[in-house]
């Protein structure tokens, strides 16, 4: 098996491999080692696992169930501590360290038992678990758990053989591409998927294989996760890693949360080109489009990356099961970072834990994590019901369930008001359409919010909800008022509730649009002067997040003006 390390390689990278605090950015020194490294593992003659797996492969998506989370403990001892606080209520916390004595006296100074932690003696190099760790995927979308691994884009071979032994700690298969045609560089923070067969990776990846083709790399990835449709953007100015894990997050199967820079600021221009050329080029899984959220990308105490500030980034964020961990940095925006995940993903326990230690490195922390999924998995997957103006037909929730022993019932859960019991509907199976299940919510009165969730039931006895927080989490849509003969859906807006407000630094105006549309949001004072133009320009379906930095204006009441074609809505804010 590839890995096991010769005296020669050992010794080649003896300084990388006793190290415990390498940075996350490759060394120059790395830079120089790199190729022979490279040619170390193809010179090696190990010959399990190499071969891509027989069956058809499903690499998970962040957001669903976990039998695990992995750490390595070394640098940045605090956030891991803050982490495996959060974690350890949610699944198993798998830590790295040879040294467990010391992991469970740091632990337990802080207040943090050892309940559901294993303290595990695997060698390695750095804390960057996310970018060297295995990766969960399963054999026909639910079978069996695989692990697979690829070639570590650093030249760290403690840190590269991990997945070795995570796989043997968990009993799974393990696949490396590591043999040529199918040996690949790769690096988990440059990575993200929707759970079916769409990968996300920015140009990084053709970069660090100059011997292989676009059609190359696609097949490798096709072969060994499963993933049928290779979407890779540009790699950005600013962000010396190039991973999009420091500026998008698949927040489920049809939404990408985004980063937003202040308007021509550090990589905000290529952001939103890359943006652009998703919701252009690609729908999601559904064959709709792609739903995005923005979050900001904040300043560090008034630097940008492109002025010596560190890379302050809020999508570098971890799903635990029912739990998210987010990135904070001690200011104004972590409120409104917090709240925007809160409201993307209700019923989640979104956890803060302050990064300032470690993002001069580059990395948060979904940097430092890596998931270990399930070995049982019941799969669910739901487009979510949007706002509409339907006041007289069934509102039909389809949802997609899969079992390796098969689906033995499923129920949807609705409800019109949160303090009374959810309503149960029997969701049946659609004929023609394997693993689909439908159940129907009855039409309800304008200005009705429905909250709802799924259930299955599997023929083993397991049982799983989605989303996976419910019946505490759910997901939501309004039925909207009726509009008239002469008045159109198309230019129907809602101004929600700016926040946060009072406010004195990055503050949101989220608005949800009935369709694309021209939008104009402006800051007036008290007098009906404009003071500022926030947006101008084209919207999309759904919730638009626009930003302006309070701090820039003097204190007292200010309003929000949101105008399209047919419709305006104002709100007071105050500055404090």
């Amino acid at each position: 098996m590839r890995k096991i390390i010769t005296l020669s390689i050992f010794l080649l990278f003896a300084c990388a491999s006793f190290s415990q605090d390498l940075p996350h950015k490759i060394t120059d020194n790395e830079k120089l080692q790199m190729p022979f490294y490279v040619n170390s593992i193809k010179s090696q003659n190990g010959t399990m696992g190499v071969n891509p797996p027989s069956s058809p492969v499903r690499t998970i998506g962040e957001w669903e169930e976990l039998q695990g989370l992995l750490i390595a403990w070394t640098s940045y001892q605090s956030m891991l501590r803050e982490i495996v606080r959060a974690a350890k209520q949610e699944t198993r916390v798998y830590i790295l360290s040879a040294n467990p004595t010391s992991v469970i006296n740091y632990l337990s100074a802080g207040g943090v038992d050892t309940v559901n932690v294993s303290v595990i003696n695997i060698p390695f190099n750095s804390v960057w678990c996310r970018d060297y760790g295995p990766w969960s995927a399963y054999t026909n979308d639910v079978d069996t758990l695989i692990t697979i691994d690829w070639i570590y884009n650093r030249p760290r071979p403690l840190d590269d053989a991990v997945p070795v032994g995570i796989a043997a700690q968990l009993g799974t298969p393990l696949y490396e591409t590591t043999t040529s045609p199918n040996n690949l560089i790769h690096t988990g923070g440059n990575f993200m998927t929707d759970g079916f067969g769409t990968g996300f990776s920015s140009e990084l990846i053709t970069n660090e294989n100059p011997t292989k083709t676009k059609s190359e790399i696609d097949t490798i990835m096709k072969k060994f996760m499963g993933i049928t449709r290779y979407i890779n953007f540009p790699v950005l100015p600013y962000d010396a890693i190039h991973h999009i894990d420091m500026h998008m997050k698949l927040l489920d199967e049809e939404t990408l949360l985004v980063g937003q820079y202040p308007t021509g600021v550090a990589d905000g221009p290529q952001i939103e080109a890359n943006l652009t050329y998703i919701t252009t080029n690609f729908n999601s899984v559904y064959g709709t489009p792609y739903n995005v959220v923005r979050i900001p990308m904040p300043d560090d105490n008034g630097a940008y990356p492109n002025t010596t500030g560190d890379y302050f980034t809020y999508t570098n964020s971890s799903f635990i099961n029912k739990t998210l961990i987010v990135p904070t940095y001690n200011i104004p925006e972590d409120s409104v970072a917090l709240q925007i995940y809160r409201d993307a993903l209700p019923g989640y326990n979104v956890v803060g834990i302050n990064s300032l230690s470690s993002i001069p490195a580059l990395g948060a922390l979904h940097c430092i994590t890596k998931e270990l999924g399930t070995d049982d998995p019941l799969l669910i997957s739901h487009q979510r019901l949007r706002d509409t103006y339907n006041t007289t037909s069934p509102y039909l929730v389809i949802a997609l369930m899969k079992h390796r022993t098969g689906i033995q019932n499923a129920t949807l859960f609705w409800r019109a008001d949160t303090t009374q019991p959810y309503q149960q509907v029997t969701m049946t199976p659609l004929i023609g359409q394997n693993n689909q299940f439908a159940g129907a919510i009855p039409p309800q009165a304008a200005g009705t919010n429905i909250y709802y969730y799924v259930q299955a039931n599997a023929v083993s006895g397991k049982q799983q909800v989605r989303p996976l927080p419910a019946p505490q989490g759910y997901w939501k849509f309004k039925i909207l008022g009726a509009v008239g003969l002469t008045e159109s859906n198309d230019n129907v807006f809602e101004l929600k509730n700016i926040y946060p407000n009072p406010c004195n630094a990055i503050t949101c105006v989220p608005v949800n649009m009935s369709s694309e549309q021209d939008i104009s949001v402006k800051i007036k004072d008290v007098a009906g002067r404009n003071v500022r133009q926030i947006y101008r320009g084209t919207t999309k379906a759904g919730i638009n997040n626009f930003f302006f930095n309070a701090s820039l204006l003097a204190k007292g009441t200010y309003i929000i003006e949101v105008v399209s074609e047919k419709n305006t809505a104002m709100q007071k804010i105050i500055v404090r």
